[in-house]
């Protein structure tokens, strides 16, 4: 156990006290990296060590952000992530989950004073039904079968499918 600091001492005078005995003792005899240079702890600005931290560590910079900002960036970002989801059920999930978070930052807000607001579930929810829709309407026409019968290739064109079924029926168009 490390002894006490004696009254009267400064405590600077007495933590070089006890590294002069350790370095003494041979205490940092083994140390990884004893001998080598310290990594390059300079750049070009004074947070150049948050940016290595955050390159070597494999995180998002949008982790620095002030809070406000990062609910704003996610709002700003639903619409497509919504349109990523498989059911209504899970739109209404992600959705309810980030105004959870909204709602506890608009309790206690820190950082810049961001317009942020919980957003309507049902809003969301009829934004994607929408899409999906017009999706599955994009899909619909695009495999409609032609007037021969055979589903257009890009360009309108029957396609290899197409040309097929026509020749099996004995239609020579194909």
């Amino acid at each position: 156990m490390t002894e006490r600091k004696p009254a009267g001492l400064s405590v600077e005078s007495w933590v070089d006290r006890q590294i002069r005995a350790a370095r003494e003792r041979g205490e940092f005899d083994d140390l990884p990296g004893l001998g080598k240079p310290l990594p390059d702890l300079g750049g070009d600005d004074e947070l150049s060590w948050v940016k290595k931290y955050v390159e070597r560590e494999g995180l998002s910079t949008e982790a620095l952000l002030p809070p406000a900002v990062q609910l704003r960036k996610e709002i700003d970002r639903l619409p497509s992530r919504i349109a990523e989801q498989r059911s209504e059920q899970a739109v209404r999930e992600l959705v309810e989950e980030l105004n959870i978070r909204v709602v506890e930052w608009l309790r206690a807000p820190t950082g810049p004073k961001i317009r942020i607001g919980p957003v309507d579930v049902e809003s969301m929810v009829a934004h994607w039904r929408q899409h999906r829709t017009a999706e599955s309407d994009r899909v619909a026409t695009a495999t409609a079968p032609s007037e021969d019968g055979g589903v257009p290739e890009e360009g309108g064109r029957p396609g290899v499918l197409g040309r097929l079924c026509s020749w099996w029926r004995g239609n020579p168009r194909g």
